[in-house]
């Protein structure tokens, strides 16, 4: 009769305990955002679908020895490729990183057309002799080298050749998986605050390589015109509020300060 009873109060205790986790679940459902089923992916909800442009940024980490030669053998080689009409990319911008990773170079292309008009590009030159010897002499002056294919965000200007002098700032976000769209709308707004004085030149997501990776590339006169324009930004009504809203989303930053090359249309 004990046990009966011990075991029918265990029996109650449970049917109480999961009736009212079923409750707390039950309430806690009404405070979670419901997400609204997608027949598109999220790239296509982000990018400037009607220009297909597709990005290409380079990351080559340089030997320090080499890297007056290395930015030389490109000054020779990779401006001839972007005003070549046979292949249909164009050099956006190629820099020295000068605080940050130090001794790496950094060059940013771009594909009109998307995919088939890299894949073009790529089959084309492994058939120049030219670029090939490049390749080989180029793979002798690196460390290490890396690259991820981007899609532009749709609310950033495009990026198109400055005259200078400018400093470029390259601001790279691993975001948290699933948290783009949620980027995307925030920056949607907040990206007017930023194009008075035409430091916004690009902003990129990433599909291929690290990805919810998101690039932000900005242009100064200098780091001290960097200084100013960063700090007025925060005297306008709603920055913080991007500011707050956003910071939980990232995972990682990072910052690199860019001095273009002779060979760069962003000057």
């Amino acid at each position: 009769m004990f046990m009966f009873f011990m075991v029918a109060c265990v029996c109650r205790g449970f049917a109480t305990s999961s009736c009212r986790n079923r409750e707390d679940s039950w309430f806690k459902s009404l405070f979670v955002r419901k997400v609204d089923p997608r027949k598109d992916a999220h790239s296509n909800l982000l990018t400037k679908n009607e220009e297909s442009n597709l990005y290409k940024i380079q990351f080559h980490n340089v030997k320090p020895e080499c890297l007056d030669a290395y930015n030389k053998l490109c000054e020779d080689v990779l401006p001839s490729i972007h005003a070549d009409k046979y292949y249909p990319c164009e050099l956006v911008g190629t820099w020295n990183t000068w605080y940050g990773e130090q001794d790496q170079a950094v060059h940013l292309w771009r594909y009109r057309g998307g995919y088939p008009a890299l894949t073009e590009v790529m089959n084309k030159l492994r058939q120049n002799k030219e670029f090939t010897a490049y390749r080989k002499e180029r793979g002798k002056m690196l460390l290490s080298r890396r690259n991820q294919l981007l899609l532009e965000f749709s609310f950033w200007n495009e990026p198109v050749p400055r005259t200078g002098p400018n400093v470029y700032e390259l601001r790279s976000y691993q975001l948290r998986p699933g948290t783009m769209i949620e980027w995307g709308n925030y920056w949607a707004r907040a990206i007017r605050y930023r194009q008075q004085n035409r430091e916004a030149v690009g902003g990129f997501f990433s599909q291929i390589g690290n990805l919810y990776m998101v690039h932000h590339l900005w242009a100064y006169k200098d780091l001290l015109s960097r200084e100013a324009t960063r700090n007025a930004v925060w005297q306008q009504e709603g920055w913080h509020e991007v500011v707050y809203y956003t910071v939980p989303l990232i995972q990682h930053m990072e910052s690199r300060i860019m001095i273009p090359t002779k060979a760069s249309p962003l000057q």
